[in-house]
């Protein structure tokens, strides 16, 4: 099969699709925390790593960049390409969740409580190495559709975990530690498999047929969430049998291989929207100069070399940390919300099952921000010229209403109020990484977005520890720390509304700091065309 750009994007939403492991930690952590003797606190610890591992980073942006440098100085090196970081995931993802099953099933001696919290990093971090190899490979593939590109990248990595979970209740139903074996193996494996093919392709759009093979891209995703939305409520009413699982595993499988469909159709397109003029001014043996000169106009498309910041230069600019905070205030409340909508819906009175459809539910909404925020901001940028900030401005303030709702404690909100906030959060993980890419450039896009998503777990701790937890144990005080009723949340989503709000008044700062920029890349896109 051809290297394209569409087999690129392929093989980066498969192995996005089996990546999201960190969203499927309820499955097996009953396991570990059985198998280990833990308590509830301890496993909380390793939770801890958990999420620090998924959100840091750091260091997968820091490879690709040396990576991407490699390949400007030297094109035809097999060192130059992002297979390098697929490869450093796949060796990480393999030890981490390895030795976690090992130490589940006794194949190693019972490890101490911070070993297990290395090996639950390690395995998580491989997350952020696949996730940085594939949106920012995507993005300099796609860089005039470069929300809707990262919104699909996103977007599938956030309904793996049910995707994931899926293929653990067909093939190892009441086996939570043989899905530890699984987690080692599928993602190392795939990624192994598909490394190779997701390359950096600098080509330009010829006769703007993009936008219609990543608008069937986008069908398609769409198709698999809803597939997996009904699914999870039908299983979480009547409890699907083995049999129902053994025909809907393979139609959900067919589903994610269809892109390869037209990934096909739009490499056929590519080749026969080559005109008469392009193969005049394309000669059979090409000269390394016009070769040379092709890449750098390549580059300028994105950013020249000049124009892009690192990681330092980044921190050093207001609107970096504009966006940490809008973050901190958007993706914090937001991952507070999920980690508490269980422990909410026992106060409000909700039955077992109705929490557990609300938790799993949660993935769902998660995409649809994720793949709609993406999605819609470029419908805007190249037809109204909108930047792309506003976008995060509106669903801060759409956040804001969906903790109100929650607060209120009426009878549904926790259903409607999830919603919104679970919607208004995924879309933050679209968002920021693409703004990231258009304000700061793309080199260093994969360290500077993952720096400024430490936002997440901080602002999870501040609001689900420090504030929701305290407001809680204080209302339940003297009731055997368990506390029925509204007014057990009510303060806490109110304080979290106006965060929310105030989130949204940074990044509206953010907006008005980022006109000038936004309409040069409008400005550079209509050149383009």
């Amino acid at each position: 099969m051809e290297s394209s750009k569409w087999i690129a994007a392929v093989a980066s939403i498969w192995i996005q699709c089996s990546c999201g492991a960190s969203y499927a930690f309820g499955i097996y952590s009953p396991i570990l925390k059985s198998s280990q003797g833990y308590d509830q606190s301890t496993l909380e610890t390793v939770s801890v790593f958990k999420d620090i591992g998924a959100n840091t980073g750091i260091l997968s942006g820091l490879l690709y960049a040396a990576v991407c440098r490699r390949r400007r100085r030297e094109p035809s090196s097999r060192w130059s390409q992002p297979w390098v970081v697929h490869l450093a995931g796949a060796v990480q993802c393999f030890v981490g969740y390895l030795f976690m099953w090992l130490a589940v099933t006794g194949g190693i001696a019972r490890p101490r409580v911070g070993v297990m919290c290395l090996f639950m990093f390690l395995a998580t971090h491989a997350q952020t190495f696949f996730n940085t190899a594939n949106v920012v490979t995507a993005v300099q593939n796609f860089p005039e559709y470069s929300g809707t590109i990262v919104g699909l990248m996103k977007g599938f990595l956030g309904i793996s975990g049910a995707v994931l979970i899926q293929v653990y209740q067909t093939l190892f139903a009441g086996k939570p530690s043989n899905f530890l074996l699984m987690l080692a193996l599928l993602p190392s494996l795939l990624s192994l498999a598909l490394m190779f093919s997701v390359r950096v392709h600098h080509t330009q759009s010829i006769g703007g047929h993009e936008k219609k093979y990543l608008n069937d891209f986008s069908l398609i995703s769409m198709i698999i969430a809803t597939c997996l939305m009904f699914l999870i409520i039908i299983d979480n009413i009547f409890v699907l049998s083995q049999l129902v699982r053994a025909f809907t595993l393979p139609v959900l499988l067919v589903l994610l291989s269809s892109p390869v469909y037209i990934a096909l159709k739009a490499n056929k397109d590519d080749g026969l929207q080559i005109t008469p003029a392009t193969l005049i001014k394309t000669p059979l043996v090409e000269n390394p100069n016009r070769s040379e000169e092709n890449e750098n106009k390549s580059d300028n498309i994105l950013d020249v070399e000049s124009e892009e910041m690192n990681l330092v230069q980044a921190m050093r600019t207001l609107n970096f940390w504009l966006l940490f905070v809008a973050m901190i205030c958007g993706m914090g409340s937001g991952m507070a919300t999920i980690n508490n909508i269980s422990q909410i819906g026992e106060s409000l009175g909700y039955t077992s099952r109705e929490r557990s459809t609300l938790v799993s539910l949660w993935s769902i909404w998660n995409f649809l921000g994720r793949f709609g925020a993406g999605y819609v901001s470029d419908i805007f940028m190249h037809n109204r010229g909108w930047s792309r900030p506003i976008f995060m401005v509106l669903t801060l303030a759409t956040m804001t209403a969906g903790h109100v709702i929650i607060g209120s404690g009426f009878y549904g909100s926790l259903y409607v109020g999830s919603v919104i906030v679970g919607i208004c959060y995924g879309s933050q993980w679209s968002l920021m990484p693409t703004i990231t890419s258009e304000i700061f450039g793309v080199l260093h896009m994969g360290t500077i977005f993952y720096t400024i998503a430490i936002a997440s777990p901080l602002g999870s701790y501040i609001f689900s520890v420090r504030l929701i937890g305290y407001i809680y144990d204080k209302q339940g005080s003297g009731m055997e720390n368990s506390c029925i009723g509204s007014h057990c949340f009510m303060l806490s989503f109110f304080i979290l509304a106006a965060v929310s709000l105030f989130g949204c008044f940074v990044a509206l700062v953010l907006f008005v700091n980022t006109r000038g920029v936004y309409a040069g890349i409008v400005r550079k896109r209509k050149w383009a065309r």
